[in-house]
């Protein structure tokens, strides 16, 4: 008898941990490549190590003072707006990641909270 009950403690655990690594380590893992390929989507649009490469030369190969200036000008705002838009959507997927591994210990503690919120009232 006392076999069964440390092979079934046994199991308990490892099925904890198994949960725990494929909620954590499993999802972190398609996430990130998920993450990843979103970004390198994105940036076939932005192109921002080419445009930060040709940030000094001329719009359209136009050499006077005029392309020189205008090819900055917009060669920056758009490095500007990549980095705004990859920033913001960095932070959002992070705060995505957040609350999906939160989500069991939000089903803990409800589960908590409301076994003793019973013994209370």
């Amino acid at each position: 008898m006392g076999a069964f009950v440390i092979f079934i403690l046994n199991r308990f655990i490892f099925r904890i941990l198994e949960f725990i690594w494929h909620w954590y380590v499993g999802t972190a893992k398609v996430y990130g490549h998920f993450v990843i390929s979103v970004l390198e989507r994105l940036d076939r649009f932005f192109a921002l190590k080419i445009t930060f490469r040709n940030i000094f030369q001329p719009l359209y190969q136009d050499k006077s003072v005029l392309g020189y200036i205008l090819g900055f000008i917009l060669r920056l705002a758009r490095i500007t707006t990549g980095g705004i838009v990859y920033c913001v959507l960095i932070a959002l997927f992070f705060a995505a990641y957040l609350f999906w591994a939160a989500i069991p210990l939000i089903i803990i503690l409800k589960a908590v909270n409301y076994r003793y919120s019973k013994l209370i009232f």
